[in-house]
């Protein structure tokens, strides 16, 4: 019984993963193919002839349907339903995803997951330091304000997280790049090329999450510190960090933890404007520079499809993390 409820849970897990995936792909490709505009266009240019256009839409299937469904106009401008049955664009993606092929692009003509697959790890490596960047600074300033509490040290931090959380991005990532690259020439502005590269745009995500984390790890500080076996530990003749680390911070790890993992995700997703700010060559500016502006559908399909297995993955990764952290907890 054990072993089929653990294949139950597996096989639902999966059907979850699948239904999103397939529902957020499905929203963007409806979405960029309701945004006026002719791909064949944008990417050969208003100069192009009649015949280069209707060539490229040949070459790349636009001249088919683009789902299930069309409305065009009558002689009278009415609009009526057409079936267009099984053969359209929108069934030979998900054919194609299946064989694991994205398709190609209709700017360079190269596979969108052999592009995707190169900006990624950029990507990854980001989001990670962005990360460690967050827990570093929230951890100990959260710990230190839960065990001030009320005092000017966690009024001080308090003010701090909040405007932490209020100033977006893209105003702290100019800031820091005039600060640190232009004025005191510490590390460079743009792109991957040095390992310190990462260092600005890694604290430019990281600060808006450090600050919601240090609100999470103060409250949770102040929760903890009210309970049986701290009192039971500090009687025991424990000093005073020996308690805070070893069994305040773990047990309250917990509903932080959920925040790190569903955050991510966020920091995927938000490294789109980072990766834009500092040239960053990650999936983010890959979806902006090359697959919204120029109208590539299928780089913006295969672009949020990986985005969204990521951030599937960062949650299944976080129930394990529930259940290191206290084995009662069952994840649903």
């Amino acid at each position: 019984m054990r072993l089929k409820h653990k294949l139950f849970e597996v096989a639902r897990r999966a059907a979850i993963l699948l239904l999103v995936v397939w529902t957020v792909v499905s929203l963007v490709t409806l979405l960029i193919e309701l945004v006026p505009g002719d791909p064949a266009v944008a990417i050969l240019g208003e100069q192009a002839t009649p015949e280069q256009i209707e060539q490229f839409r040949r070459k790349y299937d636009l001249d088919r349907p683009a789902f299930f469904f069309t409305a065009p106009e009558d002689a009278a401008g009415k609009r009526t339903l057409r079936w267009h049955g099984w053969e359209n664009r929108y069934v030979d993606y998900w054919r194609g995803i299946l064989h694991g092929d994205m398709g190609k692009s209709f700017r360079t003509e190269r596979g969108v997951r052999e592009m995707i697959f190169e900006r990624y790890p950029a990507t990854i490596q980001l989001a990670v330091a962005a990360l460690i960047v967050a827990v570093a600074i929230a951890i100990p300033l959260g710990v230190i304000a839960g065990r001030n509490r009320g005092k000017i040290t966690d009024n001080f931090l308090s003010v701090v997280a909040l405007v932490g959380i209020s100033v977006p991005g893209f105003v702290i990532g100019p800031m820091l790049i005039y600060v640190f690259a232009v004025k005191l020439g510490w590390l460079p502005a743009y792109g991957r090329e040095y390992p310190e590269s990462t260092i600005l745009p890694a604290v430019t995500l990281g600060a808006a999450l450090s600050a919601l984390l240090t609100r999470m790890v103060r409250s949770s500080v102040i929760e903890e510190l009210g309970e049986d076996y701290v009192r039971t530990a500090r009687a025991k003749g424990l000093n005073e960090r020996h308690v805070l680390y070893k069994h305040v911070l773990k047990n309250g790890l917990i509903p932080v933890v959920t925040i790190l993992g569903l955050q991510l995700g966020v920091l995927l997703a938000g490294a789109i404007i980072t990766e834009k700010i500092f040239n960053w060559p990650g999936v983010g500016l890959l979806l902006i520079d090359d697959g919204i502006s120029k109208r590539d559908y299928r780089l913006v399909q295969g672009c949020v499809l990986v985005i969204s297995v990521t951030y599937i993955l960062a949650n299944t990764l976080t129930d394990m993390v529930y259940r290191w952290l206290d084995p009662r907890i069952r994840v649903n």
